[in-house]
């Protein structure tokens, strides 16, 4: 039986990790049925890259986002926490403005592996990196 996640549910087991609170990751949506999701990441000086007044995201901090919203994509379909196995990410342009947006969209979750497809976005709805993730799909 899988757990249904809310908002607000799934913002608490975000905020139970010391790094995505440090992100600032915050849930804007997500469809449990078919495990879309989307997070908001704000920019901070210790995100940028360059130093911090360039006012573009540090590709570190975007590869979390990806991460992070693909994993959370296979664990609500799932109904738990499930690791990753391995994700790729491309750079389109440089991400910058207040904050970037992660979409993710699951393409399948098997028995034994999970993929999703992320988009990132600047507060222009300008795609700035995609990314494809594979997760383990045993809670755990």
């Amino acid at each position: 039986m899988t757990q249904t996640f809310t908002v607000e549910e799934v913002q608490k087991l975000l905020d139970s990790s010391p790094y995505n609170r440090f992100l600032g990751l915050e849930v804007e949506s997500l469809d449990v049925s078919t495990g879309a999701i989307a997070m908001r990441m704000p920019i901070r000086p210790e995100l940028e890259r360059g130093g911090p007044v360039s006012g573009q995201f540090h590709g570190g901090p975007v590869a979390s986002l990806i991460d992070t919203v693909g994993d959370f994509a296979v664990a609500i379909m799932v109904g738990g926490g499930v690791p990753t196995i391995n994700f790729r990410v491309d750079y389109l342009r440089p991400s910058t403005g207040a904050s970037l947006l992660g979409t993710a969209t699951v393409r399948r979750v098997g028995r034994s592996v999970g993929v999703v497809d992320i988009d990132v976005t600047d507060e222009q709805g300008r795609l700035t990196a995609v990314g494809r993730g594979c997760y383990g799909t045993q809670v755990g």
